[in-house]
């Protein structure tokens, strides 16, 4: 039975979608003079340098994608210069130009409108490595000097694991937030759905990184807000945490945390004036946790969904369609190691529609997208929350149509055959992006069965298990040597494009694959 906060989730969706008429008809303009900034910066307090020369990620990308969680036995304690380098390969400036006379910064992992609105915390007990290591505390990383900056002495580990109503903390923990304004300043009420989206991408590198350095990870959403944002001194108003991500587990839990008293540092304004946006807040509040006790019983509503086979609509079912049926190619593909991925990664302006994708490649892809993703509301025998679309352009070995990806059977279905470039770029807001690219893979959700069995935080899991896949799309695609973007949709038309086969879903995420057209700078 569906809950109120699912219903609000579901209703803040259908109120933030996009059609031809909304988007010709939207008077939005952007207020050059106000952009936010694109760091967080704290004024007064001390910056600590991370380790210069941290280990690399060299292991092969596809092999860190199929790892899943991966990594080594718990109570392996990374030291510091593996937690810079995840920070880095996560969140980390790669890239500045001057242009225009502004500075641009390219970022490790894609974020809608380049405006880079996640932050990252780290809460962590003695951390050992290069200068003495960390001391235990509650830290903000900042991206723009690569340094960490202490919020709180002590080792609040404890108050993480109290948060998600756990017995056994992590070791060290990565705190995800989304600074709200700096991604509405652009998309405005639709930005709620930017913060999974942008912290899904960011998640994909971290658990690839991760697996790369031998380092447990695992993403958590089920946790009382409050108990955290207070931990972080963010008003969630303004700024509010998303999720965290474990790095390995301690045998024991650690002593219970010290007392958490209010905080508030001085940081620089993001800009001169904000437009508050109140379905954010709305949605954001419904969607909450009051109590940790919510977090263990909606944990507990998870692994009840792996009990049973996955209901028909959680996913695609071969049955919805009569199609012919193409199994995902087996064979080696050349791909880089994931340190060599991030760092040339890049979100792609134009498409060279003249080169074509080999299925071999599509494949690997594919599979690196679906497969196991280590967070508590995945846990194991879990159906997926979304499942993958495809129209297929120019893809060597599969013939150009619509398409829906089996898991299970690791196929791929054609819903329909024909040149569907046309109207692919009307589906993606009239961009020729989306016609250019070789496919496109929409993610779906049946959102009201997912907020049925998870209520509206079901929505936040499903928004951000499409991201996370979808930024497994992109490390693929550039290990692979070939390029990816993320797009905006019109919603309902694309559902109603894939047909019987998409009924009462709803689109998460869009990824376009693809041969960068040479000559072309790419960004974000």
């Amino acid at each position: 039975m569906e809950t109120d906060s699912g219903r609000l989730a579901r209703a803040y969706h259908e109120r933030t979608k996009h059609s031809p008429a909304s988007v010709m008809s939207d008077p939005h303009h952007l207020d050059w003079d106000n952009q936010p900034l694109p760091f967080k910066v704290y004024e007064d307090l001390a910056p600590i340098p991370l380790p210069a020369e941290p280990p690399r990620a060299e292991a092969p990308v596809l092999a860190c994608l199929a790892a899943g969680g991966g990594g080594r036995p718990e109570g392996f304690a990374p030291r510091l210069e593996a937690i810079a380098r995840l920070f880095f390969l996560t969140a980390g400036v790669t890239k500045k130009i001057e242009a225009g006379g502004r500075a641009h910064y390219f970022r490790a992992a894609a974020c809608t409108g380049a405006l880079y609105h996640v932050e990252v915390y780290l809460v962590c007990g003695a951390v050992p490595g290069a200068g003495g290591g960390l001391a235990p505390g509650v830290y903000h990383l900042g991206a723009h000097d690569y340094a960490a900056r202490r919020l709180r002495a002590g080792d609040f580990r404890a108050a993480l694991a109290r948060a998600a109503g756990e017995a056994s903390a992590p070791l060290a923990a990565f705190v995800l937030t989304s600074t709200f304004w700096r991604n509405a300043w652009k998309y405005r009420s639709r930005a709620y759905r930017h913060c999974y989206w942008d912290s899904g991408t960011m998640l994909a590198n971290l658990h690839a990184a991760a697996a790369a350095l031998g380092v447990p990870a695992r993403t958590v959403m089920g946790f009382a807000d409050a108990p955290v944002n207070d931990l972080l001194g963010v008003d969630p108003d303004q700024e509010a945490a998303l999720c965290w991500v474990e790095l390995g587990r301690p045998a024991e839990a650690p002593e219970e945390a010290p007392p958490v008293p209010p905080i508030a540092y001085r940081t620089t304004p993001l800009s001169k004036e904000q437009v508050d946006y109140p379905l954010i807040r709305e949605v954001h509040a419904a969607t909450s946790f009051a109590d940790p006790r919510e977090a263990v019983s909606w944990r507990e509503g998870a692994r009840a969904l792996g009990d049973d086979p996955p209901p028909p609509a959680w996913g695609f079912v071969p049955g919805e369609a009569g199609g012919r049926a193409f199994p995902l190619a087996r064979g080696e593909v050349p791909h880089g190691g994931v340190d060599q991925t991030i760092l040339r990664r890049g979100s792609v302006r134009r498409f060279d529609r003249e080169r074509a994708l080999r299925f071999e490649e599509l494949s690997a892809a594919l599979r690196g997208a679906a497969g196991a993703l280590p967070a508590d509301f995945l846990p194991a025998g879990a159906p997926a929350l979304n499942g993958m679309f495809l129209i297929v352009h120019a893809v060597e070995g599969l013939p150009p149509g619509a398409y829906a990806l089996d898991r299970a059977g690791e196929r791929l279905v054609q819903l329909k055959a024909g040149d569907y470039r046309s109207e692919a770029g009307g589906l993606g807001l009239g961009q020729e992006l989306a016609a250019e690219a070789a496919v496109n893979v929409y993610f779906l959700s049946d959102l009201e069965r997912v907020t049925a069995a998870l209520g509206g935080r079901g929505y936040r899991a499903a928004q951000l298990e499409a991201a996370l896949m979808g930024g497994r799309l992109y490390l693929a695609a550039c290990g692979m040597g070939f390029g990816a973007t993320g797009l905006t949709f019109h919603d309902d038309d694309t559902v109603s494009f894939f047909g019987p086969a998409a009924r009462g879903r709803e689109v998460m995420f869009l990824v376009l694959l693809g041969h960068r057209r040479k000559g072309r700078v790419f960004l974000a």
